[in-house]
């Protein structure tokens, strides 16, 4: 192999494994030598542990060699986000609030993964209790983004989004309820699906909330999917078994062709557009249009008054489990998040009523502005990435959502949505391309998604370590 062993894709390992060229051992050896030598200066793990994985690689070459693989998976290095758990590990949350009892089992993806044969190399950071596009915890160390150590590799999914891109092998498991898995890919410059809502079960379903897979190529999303994707009755909010091929995902750019496509440029509410997002966007919908696509800018159709929405319903909810702990646990939770929580305390019922009906009313404006579509390309954010000492891009509790107002509505209206790469800053920061299907379409935006990854423009190498 002449690319570094970290770097391999999952279909890259499953045929060296099957020639018997290469040994999972070998693998997650290579994987943890780049953790060793980045996470001095990116924190994007936590539980990284050498030889345990290297114990799980042993297993899995044993099967290999015995010609009793799991399957596709089978000795591919993965991590996963503190908050899916793990059977044995502690789950913070991001927050030192928290007492770090271990989990009695496995969140649905961790199982399914681990079924699967994959080697757990370590779970990755995330901010206290998911609630900032940052990597700024009370517990874990600040996480910061590999293209540039001076900027945030975004949130919640942050040490998910800093580990696909500085190759801490090729599949990473995050979560998003409003961005969380497609501000860290666009900022970081891998790829990821959101997929619909109750596609991947998890076992503390909540409105809106998705896990999904960060990667740096759409086939390694794929291939993560027909893994995790299946059903799992700890989840009353799961769908049907999906009965998808999703090695289906590999297309030619001729899938593009005859697409209904909105361009969709305001989001209608929070933080202005950046130029430099907006330029390379069109760039991008121009590509896809020359492909053959039937491209048509759509009017925003989130309003100010949603968005206001959801943030106070999300306060009070925080502000209601912060109630619930102690003084001295309460104390330990960032103050930022402290402060945004607090300050729902002094809403009425009717206000947070009117609130609870901006989800409806978001979901009810996103289905209705884009069912005649096939599909919805934006940005995924407003803004470039922030510094990483920030908590959020205004860095304000009071404005702690201003930079959601392109990837929130997927959440509510259930449908499936993608950030790919589609170019760069002029100072090289990446710059992703949000890719959202009509709801159980998960496939369709796979296969729209690998038909643009052919065509997009030229990509910059992967970061390496300073």
């Amino acid at each position: 192999m002449t690319k570094p062993l970290y770097s391999l894709s999952v279909q890259e390992l499953h045929a060296a494994y099957a020639a018997k060229e290469l040994s999972p051992v070998e693998v997650v050896r290579s994987v943890n030598e780049r953790i060793a030598a980045y996470e001095p200066e990116l924190h994007a793990t936590w539980l990284f542990r050498p030889e345990l994985a290297l114990e799980q690689a042993r297993a899995s070459e044993a099967r290999w060699l015995a010609g009793t693989p799991r399957g596709t998976l089978d000795g591919v290095p993965v991590t996963i986000k503190d908050n899916l758990a793990t059977e044995g590990d502690p789950m913070p949350l991001g927050t030192a609030a928290y007492d770090l009892a271990p989990m009695t089992q496995d969140s649905p993806p961790a199982a399914r993964l681990k079924q699967d044969g994959t080697v757990l190399v370590a779970k990755t950071t995330m901010p206290d209790l998911g609630m900032l596009s940052s990597g700024l915890s009370s517990f874990h160390e600040l996480s910061r983004n590999p293209w540039d150590l001076s900027r945030t590799p975004g949130g919640s999914s942050a040490g998910a989004g800093a580990a696909a891109a500085a190759g801490y092998g090729p599949l990473h498991v995050g979560t998003d309820i409003g961005g969380s898995l497609r501000l860290p890919a666009s900022w970081c410059g891998i790829y990821t699906l959101k997929p619909s809502f109750g596609r991947i079960p998890l076992s503390t379903p909540y409105m809106g909330r998705c896990a999904g897979p960060m990667t740096r190529t759409v086939a390694d999303s794929a291939l993560m999917m027909a893994s995790v994707a299946q059903p799992d009755d700890r989840d009353y909010s799961e769908l049907p078994a999906p009965g998808i091929d999703w090695t289906a995902f590999e297309v030619d750019p001729s899938f593009i062709k005859g697409k209904r496509v909105a361009l969709h440029m305001d989001a209608g509410c929070g933080l202005p557009l950046d130029p430099q997002i907006a330029e390379a966007v069109r760039r991008a919908a121009k590509r896809i249009e020359a492909a053959g696509a039937l491209v048509e800018e759509i009017k925003p159709f989130v309003t100010p008054k949603m968005l206001q929405g959801m943030d106070h319903f999300w306060r009070m909810r925080s502000c209601i489990d912060m109630q619930a702990m102690t003084p001295e646990k309460r104390a330990k939770i960032l103050p930022y998040i402290r402060n945004w929580a607090e300050s729902a305390a002094g809403f009425s019922g009717a206000h947070i009523f009117d609130a609870y009906s901006q989800f409806i009313a978001t979901r009810a404006a996103t289905v209705a502005a884009t069912k005649a579509y096939d599909f919805v390309i934006s940005p995924v954010s407003p803004n470039m990435p922030a510094p990483a000492d920030h908590a959020s891009p205004t860095n304000d509790p009071m404005l702690p959502l201003e930079h959601i107002g392109f990837t929130v509505p997927y959440n509510m209206s259930e449908q499936p949505a993608a950030s790919i790469n589609c170019g760069y800053s002029a100072e090289g920061l990446p710059i992703g391309l949000q890719i959202a299907g009509r709801r159980f379409d998960d496939l369709g935006v796979l296969q729209f998604s690998r038909a643009f990854e052919q065509i997009r423009e030229a990509q910059h190498p992967w970061p390496e370590p300073k």
